[in-house]
């Protein structure tokens, strides 16, 4: 994504985002972060309800519909389904990969490496440029 110039956002409910990223080097890898504080603050509900991905979205200033959600958690799918989002990607890290079909996922992969190239050059495609 980053190779495309694709803004991208991190949503966790973890209070300890800003920590794990700088420990692990990760910290400019997010233009967003929406976190578990930020979500407290904002008085957001989490996952299933959407609401921390559009805020993430809206920061990124494009349109749910415009953006992608990569999510393992079967909730996380259904909030990028609920959402409007316009790819949900499933990543099956549990051997749950028709349960992740079955919330909502358009694709479902074992691996972010093994997402088919035409999935993301067809999302690619309808991103909108970089603000």
């Amino acid at each position: 994504l980053k190779a495309n110039d694709v803004l991208v956002a991190l949503v966790s409910a973890s209070r300890n985002v800003k920590s794990v990223l700088a420990g692990a080097g990760l910290s400019d890898l997010f233009e967003v972060k929406v976190d578990g504080l930020v979500a407290d603050e904002m008085k957001l509900p989490g996952k299933p309800q959407p609401d921390t991905f559009l805020e993430a979205a809206k920061r990124l200033h494009v349109e749910a519909s415009q953006a992608a959600i990569v999510e393992d958690a079967l909730s996380g799918v259904e909030a990028g389904r609920s959402g409007n989002f316009g790819l949900v990607i499933g990543v099956n890290r549990t051997g749950q990969a028709e349960a992740l079909q079955e919330h909502g996922a358009d694709v479902v992969v074992d691996d972010l490496g093994d997402l088919p190239k035409e999935v993301l050059n067809r999302f690619l495609q309808q991103m909108p440029p970089k603000p």
